[in-house]
């Protein structure tokens, strides 16, 4: 019989148990629980004491599922270590040999010990957490839909909402791993069938921002629809024991919450790629989605040396820190794939990435040559490896060879046209040569693709911020805080716009809120100018000259050209393109440069850079 619904507090052994929840405590410990796990959990405590055989807890736990036993004996197993059961003398559960399982502990409802009374403290004060964070994503939600309406195409509404049927976001895969050391295989297993799913044309495939902003929170399907709008989801979990791995997978339908297909794969870890495969193939074939001919479902990101693989995983999932430290660590990883696979392309797309990284940090010019060479190196072994354009694009900018970096970005684009990180850098190579609003269009596709990306929003705000659409750039600006409050790129963005629009104050107190002191004391120099206040301007300024002129003379340029000092500001700016700056690849873009624009010697630096006039 299916798991009693309950909304009160149930006394487990040693656990209180919080079935609304989804979530059981001990003291001052608490665990969380997957719904399916609860589920299992409430059906056995319903008959404590009792013998619950797998037949039961398939119909109760898994219905309209189409499971196994495993599956009932993989999800006691994994419970039976929550609540801290040790074999061969367990206190809770207890297997019946070919009968079934049994509850063994005490069960109290309605329980009313000193730590339940506790927990429902700590639950108000969690749930009021909960709120908050659906009413962000549901203000992220609507920002979104206000500007995308209602697309064509969409079949099915959930909580209100229109999505497409054919459309999916895949969420991170839960390491269960007993040493819970696998996260990183988790996500790379999680991404990598999001690469290969992006390949199918009708598929609207969310890209991994948006899909793991909801990584470790406490939101319904229907909440993951709503904010991403899509129809389906899939979620699953990955066990790794020695050279075994145990893959679930499970594809969920968001208007119901129907499972449309799950499965379990117990594999070699050499066998890991072909189970991303099937999973793939598994989820085109639920949805009925057309595959073009000839075509596999395949990534570049392979190898076929497990050890490499998981270098690479690890290598990635490192990097997304940003900080130099772990930029250091990341290279490492991807250095080591290399050696351990000579013939990695990806792995050395991936060093190329973070010896640009490591590069920019410290300011190591030979970095960027090694970077360039790297990714030359994946391009020769994978001339159709989109990531390979991607960062070759990204040191070409470093260097100014900007009509490289435009070649490269718009041949990746070819490549993975639903790849929202491609739709991204194409827009920002568009914005580079003026042509703005086709670097609208670019980062609007990105967004529809990965709508919880707050650099996407940031820079759709600085392009309509260049054509003077200070409304919608204020709407883009206002988006990124809702899912990045401290973003220093969106205070910068906000800030200028302030200060265009002659909003001083509010332009201070953006500028003031960026953590980078280059960006902070160039604003507070502008406003300050604005202000009438030349002398603190200039004191300012001064001071940006001293502590960051060697490194930064691109934002000194901006400040003299928004002080009038037209012949200052073509200074600094020839110096920002002697030095190899790369701040100076967005002077087209750049609003508060307008006035240089008649300047000859300004027209004779953009020929320089191959930029358009």
């Amino acid at each position: 019989m299916p798991a009693r619904e309950s909304s009160s507090v149930v006394q487990i052994g040693e656990w209180v148990v919080h079935p609304e929840l989804d979530s059981i405590s001990r003291g001052a410990e608490t665990q969380k629980l997957e719904p399916r796990a609860m589920r299992l959990l409430m059906c056995l405590a319903d008959s404590a004491g009792e013998v619950v055989s797998v037949d039961r807890l398939l119909t109760g736990v898994w219905a309209g599922v189409v499971v196994g036993s495993a599956s009932v004996y993989e999800a006691v197993s994994q419970l039976r270590k929550i609540l801290g059961d040790v074999d061969p003398q367990p206190t809770y559960i207890v297997t019946v040999p070919r009968k079934g399982y049994r509850l063994i502990a005490s069960v109290h409802r309605g329980a009313t010990t000193e730590a339940a009374k506790r927990r429902k403290t700590e639950t108000r004060r969690r749930v009021w957490v909960v709120v908050g964070a659906l009413l962000i994503l549901a203000l992220v939600a609507a920002y979104i839909l206000i500007d995308r309406g209602k697309l064509p195409g969409h079949e099915t509404t959930v909580t209100g909402v229109v999505v497409s049927d054919k459309s999916i976001a895949v969420l991170p895969f839960v390491d269960m791993s007993e040493k819970k050391d696998q996260e990183y295989f988790a996500d790379g297993m999680a991404e990598e069938i999001i690469d290969l799913l992006v390949k199918i044309p009708e598929l609207k495939v969310i890209a991994r921002t948006s899909s793991f902003y909801f990584k470790g929170k406490q939101v319904t399907v229907q909440e993951i629809a709503k904010t991403l709008g899509v129809g389906h989801v899939l979620e699953g979990s990955v066990r790794r024991v020695g050279s075994t791995i145990r893959v679930t997978a499970e594809l969920v339908r968001t208007s119901s919450g129907a499972d449309l297909w799950s499965q379990t794969f117990d594999r070699d870890v050499t066998d890991i790629f072909k189970v991303q495969d099937e999973i793939a193939a598994a989820v085109v074939g639920k949805l009925k989605l057309k595959v073009l001919s000839g075509q596999e479902f395949e990534s570049a990101d392979r190898s076929a040396n497990p050890e490499a693989y998981y270098q690479f995983l690890l290598g990635r999932q490192i990097g997304r820190n940003g900080n130099l430290e772990d930029s250091r660590r990341a290279l490492a990883a991807f250095r080591k794939a290399t050696q351990l696979d000579p013939v990695y392309a990806a792995a050395y797309a991936g060093v190329a990435m973070y010896e640009t990284n490591v590069a920019e940090y410290t300011n190591d010019t030979a970095g960027y040559e090694r970077a360039r060479a790297e990714a030359e190196r994946a391009l020769a072994l994978a001339p159709q490896l989109a990531m390979g354009y991607r960062v070759r694009s990204y040191v070409k900018i470093d260097s100014l060879d900007l009509a490289g970096a435009f070649a490269d970005a718009k041949k990746a684009m070819d490549l993975a046209p639903g790849d929202a990180r491609v739709q991204n850098d194409y827009g920002v190579v568009l914005s580079q040569f003026g042509r703005m609003q086709e670097a609208i269009a670019a980062m609007e596709r990105s967004i529809e693709i990965d709508p919880l990306a707050a650099d996407a929003w940031v820079n759709l705000g600085h392009y309509l911020t260049a054509v003077k659409n200070f409304p919608a750039a204020r709407r883009a600006f206002e988006r990124s805080l809702a899912i990045t409050p401290n973003s220093d790129a969106t205070h910068v963005g906000l800030g200028t716009l302030e200060l265009l629009e002659g909003n001083l104050q509010d332009a201070l107190a953006e500028f003031q809120k960026d953590s980078d002191e280059v960006y902070r004391q160039a604003g507070e120099a502008k406003v300050e100018h604005s202000r009438g206040h030349e002398q603190e301007s200039k004191r300012v300024l001064d001071a940006l000259i001293a502590q960051h002129g060697e490194n930064s003379p691109y934002a000194i340029a901006g400040v003299y050209a928004w002080r009038g000092e037209r012949d200052k500001a073509l200074e600094w700016l020839e110096r920002s393109y002697t030095r190899r700056d790369s701040d100076i690849s967005g002077i087209k873009r750049d609003p508060l440069l307008t006035g240089l624009q008649s300047d000859p010697r300004y027209r004779a630096l953009l020929k320089r850079l191959n930029l358009p006039e």
